[in-house]
């Protein structure tokens, strides 16, 4: 199969099982911006790198129909679905301080 036979899907699910650290850094770069569509995209071509949504669903001990749903284009994970969702990934979200100075309220 030569590069240009296969989708980018299938090229970037590729390179997130392939290349774990760089799976992290495009979930953070796309935490840092919040884009939501974008989110779901790459939790999507991720999944087919671990196996598709069942298998996803499976290892987070999530409803696989509810999973479809959740990455659909229209999706809105809930924090503990993209947690669990992560966790079966290897992965897990993390929170750090900004570089700039925090206005006080």
């Amino acid at each position: 199969m030569t590069m240009k036979d296969r989708s980018h899907d299938e090229a970037m699910a590729e390179l997130f099982r392939d290349d774990p650290v760089t799976a992290a850094a495009t979930l953070d770069a796309i935490f840092a911006d919040g884009d939501q569509g974008e989110l779901l995209v790459t939790l999507r071509q991720m999944a087919k790198a671990f196996g598709g949504v069942q298998a996803v669903a499976k290892a987070a001990e999530l409803n696989p129909t509810q999973l479809y749903r959740t990455l659909s284009e229209t999706g809105n994970p809930e924090l503990r679905n993209l947690n669990a969702v992560l966790h079966a990934m290897g992965m897990r979200l993390a929170v750090e301080p900004l570089n700039r100075p925090v206005p006080h309220v």
